[in-house]
């Protein structure tokens, strides 16, 4: 996988010179942290995870006010007491790291006066690279294990802005990890060029 990604790399990088960009342009990284809720069949056995993530976004006047970001993020999922009722497990916990690239949209403020409030909506792609741990109750004779596995989906979003702070909610799709995310994000600044 790590020979994949530098070879996509190395072959992007001359087509990525091709483009000739804005004079206007903004590089941004922010820090995101909230509850992650998960639904349908991923709901049955797990309870309310937490996450945080990193994200960098850039963009350029050329085509603002789209965002080009990508994401990382680490989340955790404990089991639900009602799943270990029903079953020999004793813990059955999900730890996912993801990867999400995507585009962002910045619609026309709705206050500027008191403070500046812009809705957002942004789509994407999405990997999980997903860990689950399996703990048996002592006496069923079942062997604990860790299974881990890679699987890609997509999210959509959308929320409000406050250029500085972000309040975004998201619908993530991964084929049997279906979750709800609800992020505050933090923007900092890295390089601004007018």
């Amino acid at each position: 996988m790590k020979r994949t990604f530098l070879l996509i790399v190395f072959l992007s990088t001359p087509l990525l010179a091709q483009f000739k960009f804005g004079e206007a342009k903004g590089l941004f990284m922010s820090v995101g942290v909230g509850p992650r809720f998960p639904i349908a069949n991923f709901a049955d056995s797990r309870n309310i995870g937490s996450g945080f993530d990193v994200t960098i976004s850039y963009t350029d006047n050329k085509f603002l006010p789209v965002f080009l970001y990508t994401t990382v993020g680490y989340q955790h999922y404990p089991g639900s007491l009602d799943f270990y009722r029903r079953t020999d497990y004793s813990s059955y916990s999900c730890n996912m790291l993801t990867i999400s690239p995507g585009v962002r949209y910045y619609f026309p403020a709705l206050l500027e006066n008191i403070v500046l409030l812009m809705p957002i909506v942004d789509v994407g792609a999405h990997f999980g690279y997903i860990e689950n741990l399996h703990e048996f109750k002592l006496g069923t004779g079942k062997q604990d294990y860790i299974e881990d596995f890679g699987k890609f989906g997509f999210h959509v979003g959308a929320g409000f802005s406050m250029f500085l702070l972000d309040v975004i909610t998201y619908y993530n799709y991964l084929p049997s990890y279906q979750y709800i995310s609800f992020d505050l994000r933090v923007n900092i600044p890295i390089f601004v060029k007018i």
